[in-house]
C-alpha cells in the first residue's frame, strides 16, 4: 500500500531558492496572526467557536424533515400505504436526533451570555416543542402550494409545484425556520434560511410572519426581513423587497438594537416585480404595488400604485425629437 501524499509548498520556478519561499509562507502566517489576534481583541465574547452548529448537519436535518412532512414526494417512499407511518417515523426520529444535538451546539455557544447556565434538557424541550409544530408546518405549506397552483395558469399539479417552484422550496424551508426560531434556536433557523437562499434566490429571515396561501412567483432577488409581518393570500414576484430604513449618521459597533422595523403587508395583497417597501408602514388589504415602485409610507386597502407609464414612440421622427430634448 502507498503512502499518503503529502502536500509541500514548492517555490514557483523562477525563484531562486527555497529560502524565499519559507520567508513567504513566514510573512503570511504572521500577518494572519496579527490580523487574528486584533479581531479577537475586538470580539473576544468567550463563545465555543467549535460549537457552533454544523452547516452541513442542518441540511440533512432539513432533507430528513421534508421527507416527513411529504414522505412520498419529497422522502421518495414507494412502499405501501400501510408502511408509510413506519417510514416517517424513522425519518423523524433521526431528524429530531441530529436536530436535538445542533441545537445544544447553538445552546452552548451563546453559553458566556446567559445569566445562568441552560438547563440540560433544554434542548430536547425545544425539539419535543418543535415536534408538536409539524402538522401545522405541513398544513401551512399545503396551502401555500395550492395558492401556487390557484396564481399561475403555467401550474400543471400540486407535485410540480412543491417539488420545481423556488417559492414553494422557500416556503418550506421558511415555515420550518420560523418555528425554530420562535422556540429559541435563532442560529440553527437562520442556516435553514440560508439554505434556502442558496438554492432559491429568495431570502426569507426567519422571524418573519407569513400568513397562510402564501405564493411567490418566479422568486429570483426576494428578500423579507425579520420584523416582517404578511397577511394571508398574498402574492410577490421577484426582487421585491420587504426590508428596514437604514439608520442615518454613523452607526456604533456591536449588535444593533432590535425593533420592528419592516413592513406590515395586509390580506390578499399583490407586489409586483422589483418593488421595494421600506420600513414599519402599513400596506392595506386588497393593495396592489406596481412594478419598481419605491414605498415609504403607508398604502390605504384596496389601493393601486404604480409607477408612470413608459412613453411609446411610435415613429423615428418621435425619437430624434427626444434626442435633441425637444419631446
Amino acid at each position: 500500500m502507498s503512502s499518503p501524499a503529502v502536500l509541500t509548498f514548492r517555490p514557483p520556478p523562477h525563484s531562486p531558492t527555497c529560502d524565499e519561499g519559507a520567508s513567504a509562507i513566514g510573512a503570511a502566517i504572521a500577518s494572519l496572526a496579527g490580523v487574528r489576534a486584533a479581531w479577537q481583541a475586538r470580539h473576544d465574547e468567550g463563545r465555543d467557536v467549535h460549537s457552533f452548529p454544523s452547516r452541513a448537519a442542518v441540511e440533512r436535518i432539513v432533507t430528513l424533515l421534508a421527507a416527513v412532512l411529504y414522505p412520498r414526494r419529497l422522502g421518495l417512499f414507494r412502499g405501501p400505504a400501510a408502511e408509510i407511518d413506519g417510514f416517517v417515523a424513522a425519518k423523524l426520529i433521526a431528524a429530531l436526533a441530529d436536530l436535538e444535538r445542533e441545537i445544544g451546539s447553538e445552546l452552548g455557544y451563546w453559553q458566556p451570555e446567559a445569566r445562568t447556565s441552560f438547563d440540560a434538557d433544554q434542548p430536547a424541550a425545544i425539539v419535543r416543542l418543535f415536534a408538536a409544530t409539524l402538522g401545522e408546518v405541513r398544513r401551512l405549506v399545503d396551502t401555500d402550494v395550492e395558492a401556487a397552483c390557484r396564481a399561475d395558469p403555467a401550474a400543471r399539479s400540486v407535485d410540480e409545484v412543491l417539488v420545481c417552484y423556488p417559492g414553494a422550496i422557500a416556503s418550506l424551508h421558511h415555515r420550518i425556520a420560523h418555528q425554530l426560531d420562535a422556540l429559541g434556536a435563532p442560529i440553527v433557523a437562520r442556516i435553514i434560511s440560508e439554505l434556502a437562499n442558496e438554492r432559491t434566490g429568495i431570502d426569507i429571515h426567519p422571524g418573519a410572519t407569513i400568513g397562510a396561501h402564501f405564493f411567490i412567483d418566479h422568486g429570483t432577488g426576494v428578500v423579507i426581513g425579520e420584523t416582517a409581518v404578511i397577511g394571508e393570500r398574498v402574492r410577490l414576484y421577484q426582487h421585491v423587497t420587504l426590508g428596514a430604513r437604514s439608520a442615518f449618521g454613523p452607526v456604533a459597533d456591536g449588535v444593533t438594537t432590535r425593533h420592528a422595523r419592516h413592513p406590515i403587508v395586509g390580506d390578499d395583497v399583490v407586489i409586483y416585480a422589483g418593488a421595494t417597501i421600506l420600513g414599519r408602514v402599513h400596506i392595506g388589504d386588497r393593495a396592489t404595488l406596481g412594478g419598481n415602485v419605491w414605498m415609504l409610507s403607508d398604502v390605504a386597502a384596496d389601493a393601486v400604485v404604480v409607477q408612470p407609464e413608459a412613453i411609446h414612440l411610435a415613429s423615428s421622427e418621435a425619437r430624434n425629437a427626444l434626442g435633441r430634448g425637444e419631446a
